[in-house]
């Protein structure tokens, strides 16, 4: 049986709603005319690779409809590379191939795409059917995450992420967000996938929730969410907390993922970060952004200093 809480209660709680966070936390933040920098990912990688932040290799740009009849050929020797709308939203039009079968390309699940259904994709990217607004798109092709063997047992058929709120460059909230088979692959909760709460002081699972409902083990593999914890945490809250300097974004939400052979790397920005990492954490975002602005409000800090700052006096929130 769900449980209702009022509105004072949620107050109480400190957590935020949708309208303070696009009429106050967006808006007041994120001046419109920057919102091309997360909004499209092409132009994000681009972004991030001029200031030496690491980001999946970029094996190609399909740009025009002409260059669809031209990308059997040129997957022809890649067995494992991830295609995705530069403008999409939401994990939609993310194809994830991890294998080939013959001529056909193999997805997480096992599924068959064959090379004509690929095409189709890519053309349908193109068009728009992806994007947000609908508005004509490229399709990015990249090289695939290595996930590393920590996250074994916790996501089930695709690559887990780190999803990072940060407010004037101060790391505020955390979640990973892990694979199902429901999900088919993505880490997109809408999706299936499970979301998990993670302490950002040291990178150790709260709790977690699937579909906004409590679990606690993993729907396909069953093994203990609480057991979760993030390597690299050093690393990965840095990573976010220079998104603020790339993108001069005051409210974002950056997502990461953990390579075996690279470490960290920033997988995408987000302008209208979701609210759920609220309920995967059990805690609202309100005293978490007020003491940051009011750490901010006394001037500008290295990254360094704004993530002990976050670890030390933000976590405990």
């Amino acid at each position: 049986m769900l449980r209702l809480i009022s509105p004072k209660r949620l107050r109480q709680l400190g957590i935020v709603g949708m309208n303070k966070r696009n009429f106050v936390y967006i808006a007041q933040n994120n001046p419109r005319h920057l919102y091309p920098r997360v909004d499209d990912k092409l132009k994000t990688k681009l972004l991030c690779e001029q200031h030496n932040i690491a980001v999946p290799h970029l094996f190609g740009v399909c740009s025009v409809q002409s260059h669809v009849r031209q990308l059997a050929d040129f997957l022809k020797d890649d067995t494992q590379f991830c295609i995705k709308p530069a403008k999409g939203s939401g994990g939609k039009g993310i194809l994830v191939v991890t294998g080939r079968d013959a001529e056909n390309f193999l997805k997480p699940s096992g599924k068959a795409v064959t090379p004509e259904e690929l095409c189709r994709h890519v053309s349908n990217i193109l068009s728009g059917l992806f994007s947000l607004g609908g508005k004509p798109d490229v399709a990015i092709i990249e090289d695939l995450v290595q996930f590393t063997d920590d996250f074994n047992g916790f996501s089930f058929e695709g690559v887990p992420d780190v999803r990072v709120i940060v407010y004037q460059g101060y790391p505020v909230m955390a979640m990973t967000r892990l694979s199902t088979h429901a999900s088919d692959g993505k880490a997109n909760l809408h999706q299936g996938a499970v979301g998990v709460g993670i302490d950002i002081a040291t990178g150790r699972a709260l709790k977690a929730v699937q579909h906004a409902r409590s679990i606690t083990h993993h729907p396909d593999t069953e093994r203990a969410l609480s057991e979760l914890v993030v390597p690299h945490w050093q690393a990965v809250m840095e990573l976010a907390a220079r998104s603020y300097e790339v993108t001069e974004l005051g409210y974002l939400g950056a997502d990461i993922v953990l390579d075996r052979n690279r470490g960290p790397l920033l997988l995408e920005l987000n302008a209208r970060p979701g609210l759920a990492i609220q309920v995967a954490n059990g805690k609202g975002l309100e005293p978490r952004i007020r003491l940051a602005a009011a750490e901010s409000d006394k001037g500008r800090k290295s990254v360094a200093e704004r993530v002990a700052f976050s670890r030390e006096h933000i976590a405990p929130l």
